[in-house]
């Protein structure tokens, strides 16, 4: 699982980097510009957390994929719920708070994973 994860936050961090670009030059309105680099920050924070749980997974055991997999699914859906709400104006209801939960846990996971190696 150690290549998924790291390239999985490869592709993470590609895309933050590439919405951070897209609002820079891309977005108009100075509002939805802020809403996307909301996105961007926590997207490119969870690149990172995908990078750390691949560096961990060897010896981090199921905890670390499950993290993995909450970051994975939390990022999709926060952010994308995030960014579709600056660039449409459209309302994802409740699947911004469910991407954002999905993060929590993910980093809930991947401590619990640190404290059960031994």
């Amino acid at each position: 699982m150690q290549r998924i994860w790291i390239a999985l936050a490869s592709l993470t961090g590609f895309a933050a980097v590439a919405m951070a670009a897209f609002a820079a030059h891309g977005v108009q309105d100075p509002d939805a510009a802020h809403i996307v680099a909301s996105g961007v920050q926590m997207h490119g924070w969870h690149a990172l957390a995908l990078l750390g749980t691949g560096l961990w997974s060897p010896r981090g055991g199921w905890l670390t994929n499950a993290a993995g997999a909450a970051f994975t699914l939390g990022t999709i859906l926060f952010c994308g719920a995030v960014y579709t709400h600056a660039l449409t104006g459209h309302s994802l209801g409740s699947v911004a708070p469910t991407g954002g939960t999905l993060l929590m846990i993910g980093w809930l996971l991947l401590g619990a994973s640190a404290l059960r190696t031994r």
